[in-house]
């Protein structure tokens, strides 16, 4: 009955407090750790056994993990090896380094100091992917990098464990056998999960699908989710990688969708479960004891993990917003520095006050994330200037069947030959002085984020037959063709792409037709070049045209393989052959038809 209770307890808190904050724009994971405060031991003391509770709201972290895992094919991480091991190992390392060195001129020793240069460059896989879930930014290019950064953290979790009895006093030479140990463990086990995984797991689901019992289905999921993150934990890595390997591994298989629905009810209560047991792990009498230096310790760790992250980013050639967005994300502590704290103070190489003090500054910078995200949201706006959608007319939709998002170079002129033959159409754009500019010389069109739901339902993207996406900016570019694909399956897209890449996450999305920037215009200079070469008209036209024709369908073929960089090359030059092919063949057939055929002089035309 008591845990009857508790149960209830959970609900009625989340139940209350979420929505609460969800009504003020603060979003549902503040919501649920002032939850957790409230009824945690600092406050009402409503439940006493937090450490228990947050173990087993772990699976919710495990949980979120597996169905990313999911969402994920083999051959799309690995193109993201990169990131992975270069932009995450350099995070982890360099912002070690700098907090270790801070530690170490507040009086910590070498070896306190290195364990918190690594434990607070560490960041909440938890709270970073649930925020940014929420603010539908998973698929941009940093919030791809946030999610690179935070699987090489969970790589780290079996040297960083191995790290501390190394540091202990007296303990290191007798723990470096059992540290190589353990690695090599590891490292079986992994390999073990991902061939086992192959062998064993699509066979297994199809043995309980036939079996046609969704409860049984539902069970199955989540037993291999909790047996592969218990494997993982036996050999002391993190569940959570466990869980993402499982997902990884079902990503190609035919149950991917019906995995993803029937673990999501469990992932979202589990998840929310955590991030109470995070606000209830906040100790308030630490705070009340040193409110001014727990507050400069949590300020100081976000900024100074913040301009790494943000250097890092500007490093591997991200935008200034985009490495601005990636550093607000990644600015707090994360759940692993709990773990390593815990056991940094059982080897005494840190005091046990020092390791409850840093706990609360890791937590209250998970609680301070969503802050700092609209802080940054906030400076984007004010650096950018923007004007708002008040001081532009109301959007006119008159019987307008066309939306034009990006009235740039290509927008203009499809909008120029709509207007020629009276076609009606509604133009979007985001830049102010490009919407300020074709306003004076007589264009009707209005300024706004055209991935914005609430703007595309202004402009009546419901009533519209087409959508001309001309949106310069690609990951602008995909986000509105998602936006417009989720929430008006109807209306066609015609879309411009920037490159090939553009193009094929553009087919990932649905679009109708996409038109390469240059491609076209490429083919015409082609075919006049040919034509100025001496080739007859007709030759030249018919050359471009099977190059247009087998390039087409060289993109369809990519596009299933776009993602696996070794493949993309093969297909390369496979397509390259077989159209030398095509061309070779060509000729002689030509010249088979000119043997057989009478040659005729133009006297004989005459």
């Amino acid at each position: 009955m008591p845990q009857l209770a508790e149960t209830a307890i959970f609900l009625a808190a989340a139940v209350l407090a979420v929505p609460l904050f969800r009504h003020f724009k603060l979003g549902a994971v503040l919501g649920y750790l002032a939850a957790g405060v409230i009824i945690g031991p600092s406050v009402l003391r409503l439940i006493a056994n937090v450490d228990n509770i947050m173990h087993f709201a772990e699976l919710g972290v495990v949980l979120l993990l597996f169905v990313i895992g999911l969402e994920l094919q083999p051959s799309r991480l690995w193109v993201l090896r990169r990131s992975v091991f270069g932009l995450g190992g350099a995070q982890v390392l360099v912002t070690a380094l700098a907090l270790g060195l801070i530690a170490s001129g507040f009086g910590a020793s070498w070896q306190s100091a290195t364990v918190i240069g690594f434990a607070l460059a560490m960041s909440s896989t938890a709270f970073v992917l649930q925020v940014l879930a929420e603010r539908k930014q998973l698929t941009t290019r940093y919030g791809r990098s946030a999610f690179a950064i935070l699987l090489f953290q969970d790589l780290a979790v079996i040297p960083l464990l191995a790290l501390i009895p190394l540091l202990a006093d007296g303990a290191g030479a007798a723990q470096t056998g059992s540290a190589w140990l353990a690695g090599l463990k590891a490292l079986v086990v992994i390999a073990a999960v991902v061939l086992g995984g192959r062998v064993v797991l699509r066979p297994a689901f199809d043995i309980v699908a036939r079996a046609d019992i969704q409860e049984i289905f539902t069970a199955a999921a989540l037993l291999v989710v909790i047996s592969v993150s218990l494997l993982m934990s036996a050999v002391g890595l993190s569940m959570s990688l466990g869980a993402f390997l499982a997902g990884v591994l079902l990503a190609d298989s035919e149950y991917r969708h019906e995995l993803e629905a029937a673990i999501e009810p469990f992932k979202g209560l589990l998840l929310g479960l955590f991030f109470i047991s995070v606000g209830m792990s906040v100790d308030l009498g630490v705070i009340a004891r040193e409110p001014l230096t727990i507050v400069a310790a949590v300020v100081g760790l976000m900024l100074v993990k913040a301009l790494i992250v943000f250097a890092i980013g500007k490093r591997a050639e991200h935008g200034t917003e985009s490495a601005r967005n990636l550093a607000a994300a990644l600015s707090q502590g994360g759940e692993f520095a709990f773990v390593l704290f815990s056991l940094a103070a059982g080897y005494r190489i840190m005091d046990a006050q020092l390791a409850d003090r840093l706990v609360v500054v890791v937590t209250l910078s998970m609680a301070a994330t969503p802050f700092a995200l609209a802080f940054n949201d906030a400076l984007s706006r004010r650096l950018h200037k923007p004007r708002t959608e008040e001081q532009f007319d109301t959007i006119d939709q008159g019987d307008s069947q066309v939306i034009i998002a990006g009235f740039g170079r290509v927008g203009q002129i499809v909008g120029r030959i709509l207007n020629v033959k009276k076609i009606p159409f509604t133009a979007l754009d985001r830049n102010p002085e490009q919407v300020e500019t074709v306003r004076r010389f007589g264009r009707k069109v209005y300024y706004g984020d055209a991935s914005r739901l609430d703007l595309l339902r202004a402009a009546g993207a419901d009533k519209a037959r087409l959508f001309v996406l001309a949106i310069d900016d690609v990951e602008a570019s995909i986000l509105t063709a998602e936006t417009v694909r989720r929430h008006f399956p109807l209306v066609k897209i015609y879309a411009r792409a920037r490159n090939r890449f553009h193009a094929y996450r553009l087919m990932d999305v649905g679009c109708e037709l996409i038109d390469r920037e240059t491609f076209r215009s490429s083919l015409h200079l082609a075919e006049e070049v040919l034509t100025a070469l001496g080739v007859s008209e007709w030759d030249a036209q018919l050359t471009v045209a099977r190059f247009k024709a087998h390039d087409e369908q060289t993109l369809e073929r990519q596009h299933a393989v776009y993602h696996d960089e070794t493949q993309l090359r093969q297909t390369s030059i496979d397509a390259a052959k077989e159209l030398e092919g095509l061309f070779e063949q060509d000729r002689e057939d030509a010249a088979q038809l000119n043997a057989e055929q009478p040659v005729f002089s133009p006297s004989d035309v005459r």
